[in-house]
């Protein structure tokens, strides 16, 4: 067997052996709401004052959404909710329940909507 033969055979078998992964009915809305509760998160930890870094930037760790909200201390609360809603919404689709889906992302956009007023 030659080289390049043996190279295609080896890239055929783990083509094969590699499964796909199928997004569930909800997954287009959680993106979006995802991206909605981000530039909430995002606004309102832009809105305060400058705060001192924490213990946690200086040791290189990346920020996450569920994080910055965090840092938010009382205000962020209701963005925390929001992100156990997405969670929740997650967990919904991925056993195809669509009816858990579209209420846990219907009460996460109320919560969004609630941050820009």
């Amino acid at each position: 067997m030659t080289t390049t033969m043996k190279c295609s055979l080896a890239i055929l078998a783990m083509l094969c052996a590699t499964s796909p992964t199928y997004a569930g009915p909800c997954a287009p809305s959680i993106v979006r709401v995802q991206a909605m509760v981000d530039a909430a998160i995002e606004k309102r930890a832009g809105s305060d004052r400058w705060k001192p870094e924490s213990l946690a930037a200086t040791r290189n760790y990346q920020p996450t959404p569920r994080s910055l909200a965090a840092t938010e201390g009382y205000h962020g609360q209701d963005l925390e909710v929001a992100l156990d809603s997405l969670d929740r919404a997650r967990a919904a689709d991925r056993v195809g329940n669509i009816a858990v889906c579209k209420q846990a992302l219907a009460s996460a956009r109320t919560i969004v909507r609630a941050q820009r007023h």
